[in-house]
C-alpha cells in the first residue's frame, strides 16, 4: 500500500489494511493462551469489523461495548454475549436492557457501589426484568503513596466486593456473572516511548511490581466470590498492552482486546507487544503556501485522554512528512512540513495514523477496505449506520 493506492477517491477519507488487520488477528491468536479474547468495541466501531474478527477464529467470543444505547443496536446486528464495560445511567435503555435479559440474551452491566444496584433493581422490577451484574474492580497501583493507575471503580478489597455482593443476593432481579478488572496503567501506559529514556524506565519498573499485584488482588477477590458459593461466568482482565502479562494470571478466563486490531500510534510505544499499523486516513492537499509546506483540508482528529503532543494524528506517507510544531493538526486544515524525495502535488493525499483506535471511525462514515494495495470494498463505522453512543 501507499500513496497511489488513493487516487480516485473522495477525500478525506479512512482506510482500513486488510492485510494488516489480518495479520495482527494471528498475532492476537498466537497470544491468547487459551483465554477467551472479547473483543472492545470502542476500539473498532464497525459492525461488519467486529463480525470479521468473531468469525476468524473460536477464541473470539463476546463484546465489551461501552453504551447501553450501543448495546441494544449490536443486539439487533444479531450479535450476543454483550458486556457493557461501565456503569450506566439510562433509564430507557436500561429498561429494554432488563426486558432483553429476562429472554435469554446475555448482556451483563457493569457496577461498582450500592447504588447502582438499587438503581438496576428499581428498573427490572418496573419492566419485570432481570439484570446480569459484574463487578468492576480497581486495579490501580499505590506504592509508597504515589497512584500509579486510573480512579476507576471504589471496589478495591474482597471485603468491598462481598458487600456489593450480599446486596446483589438479596434481590431476585440480579445473576452475578462475572467480574471485570482492567490494569489500566499496564494494558494503556507505554513504556517504548522515544526519546524518554527514564520515563520508560520508571514506568517498566512500575508495571512489573503493578503485575504482582493486581494479579494477586484479583486472585483474592475470585477466591472470596467462590468461598461465598457464587460461580462466575467470566473473569474479565487486561487489554492490550498486557496481554502477555494478563494471559499467565490463572484467575483470568478471558482477556479485552480491541486496539491490537486497528494498532493505532500510542501501540508503537510498547517494548513487549508489537503490531501492525491497519487503519488510518488520507487528506488532501490543497494549497502549497510556500516551498516543503503543503497544505491538506481536515485533520484536527485529536485523541481523548490527557492533552499532549502525543494525542495528535501524524503523517504516515510519504516518510519524513510532519506537523509544524506551531499549527499541529487543524480543525479545518493542516499544514505538513515535507523535504523528502517524493513530489507532492496539489490534489493528491497524505496518509496518517490516528494516535488512538476506534474514535477515528467517529469522523467518517466508512473504511476503505485495502487488499494486496487495491481498494475492494467499504465497511460501514458506527457513524455511517447513523449512530451516534458518545
Amino acid at each position: 500500500m501507499d500513496r497511489r493506492t488513493f487516487q480516485g477517491l473522495s477525500m478525506p477519507c479512512a482506510f482500513l489494511n486488510e492485510d494488516a488487520l489480518e495479520r495482527n488477528i494471528q498475532s492476537i491468536i498466537q497470544l491468547h493462551k487459551g483465554k477467551r479474547v472479547r473483543i472492545a468495541s470502542k476500539s473498532l466501531r464497525s459492525v461488519s469489523v467486529m463480525k470479521k474478527i468473531l468469525q476468524s477464529h473460536s477464541c473470539f467470543q463476546g463484546i465489551m461495548c461501552y453504551s447501553p444505547a450501543e448495546v441494544l443496536f449490536l443486539i439487533e446486528q444479531g450479535f450476543d454475549d454483550l458486556l457493557l464495560g461501565y456503569p450506566a445511567w439510562d433509564e430507557e435503555a436500561l429498561q429494554k436492557i432488563s426486558i432483553l435479559t429476562k429472554q435469554g440474551y446475555k448482556i451483563t452491566c457493569m457496577v461498582d457501589c450500592e447504588e447502582h444496584i438499587l438503581y438496576l433493581e428499581h428498573i427490572a422490577l418496573q419492566v419485570e426484568g432481570k439484570f446480569r451484574i459484574c463487578f468492576d474492580i480497581d486495579m490501580s497501583s499505590r506504592f509508597l503513596g504515589f497512584h500509579f493507575g486510573v480512579k476507576r471503580s471504589p471496589l478495591r478489597t474482597a471485603e468491598q466486593v462481598l458487600q456489593v455482593a450480599d446486596r446483589v443476593l438479596q434481590s431476585s432481579c440480579f445473576k452475578i456473572d462475572g467480574v471485570m478488572g482492567y490494569e489500566a496503567q499496564i494494558a494503556g501506559v507505554g513504556d517504548n516511548v522515544p526519546k524518554q529514556s527514564l520515563h520508560n524506565k520508571v514506568v517498566s519498573y512500575l508495571k512489573r511490581r503493578s503485575v504482582r499485584e493486581v494479579a494477586k488482588r484479583r486472585e483474592l477477590i475470585v477466591q472470596a466470590l467462590g468461598q461465598k458459593g457464587i460461580s462466575l461466568r467470566f473473569v474479565n482482565g487486561g487489554g492490550t498492552g498486557s496481554i502477555k502479562t494478563t494471559v499467565q494470571d490463572e484467575s483470568v478466563t478471558e482477556i479485552t482486546v480491541g486496539s491490537a486490531f486497528y494498532s493505532p500510534l500510542l501501540f508503537d510505544y510498547y517494548k513487549d507487544i508489537a503490531f501492525e499499523p491497519a487503519v488510518g486516513f488520507v487528506l488532501p492537499i490543497v494549497r502549497q503556501p510556500e516551498p516543503r509546506v503543503y497544505t491538506c483540508l481536515g485533520g484536527g482528529y485529536i485523541a481523548s485522554g490527557m492533552t499532549g503532543k502525543e494525542k495528535q494524528p501524524q503523517p504516515y506517507m510519504p516518510s519524513g512528512a510532519k506537523l509544524l510544531p506551531l499549527e499541529g493538526a487543524g480543525e479545518v486544515q493542516t499544514p505538513v512540513y515535507y523535504e523528502g524525495t517524493e513530489q507532492l502535488r496539489i490534489g493528491e493525499g497524505i496518509v496518517f495514523r490516528h494516535s488512538k483506535a476506534g474514535e477515528l471511525c467517529e469522523r467518517f462514515s466508512s473504511l476503505h477496505r485495502i487488499s494486496d494495495g487495491e481498494v475492494v470494498g467499504e465497511y460501514r463505522t458506527y457513524r455511517g449506520d447513523g449512530q451516534c453512543f458518545l
